[in-house]
């Protein structure tokens, strides 16, 4: 059943990203903060929605994962963390995921 759910996450986070358009996506990425901010705000909704902290990393893990493949990074913070997460295996990359749910988590 948890697979279930973890496999409709992931299904959405494709289609949100997918739908995105490019003004939206280099609004959110033109800064560190904006893209805190918009983290944060899925993370808050990910909380209401009774998502746990994995279910959010996960989510966390597929947007990284869709960065790393799609989207240059626009500044130094995201530099940093494409080249983690490009010399990260799966499973750093799924603990980096974990940290940044922790780090806008702790903003809020």
């Amino acid at each position: 059943m948890a697979n279930q759910s973890t496999d409709k996450m992931e299904s959405k986070v494709d289609d949100t990203l997918s739908r995105m358009s490019e003004d939206k996506k280099d609004d959110i990425l033109s800064n560190f903060g904006h893209f805190k901010e918009y983290l944060g705000n899925k993370v808050s909704l990910a909380d209401k929605l009774g998502m746990n902290e994995e279910q959010q990393a996960k989510a966390a893990q597929k947007v990284g994962d869709y960065l790393a493949a799609y989207e240059e990074p626009k500044n130094r913070e995201e530099k940093l963390l494409y080249e983690l997460w490009k010399a990260g295996s799966k499973e750093e990359q799924h603990m980096l995921s974990h940290m940044l749910v922790k780090l806008v988590h702790s903003e809020s």
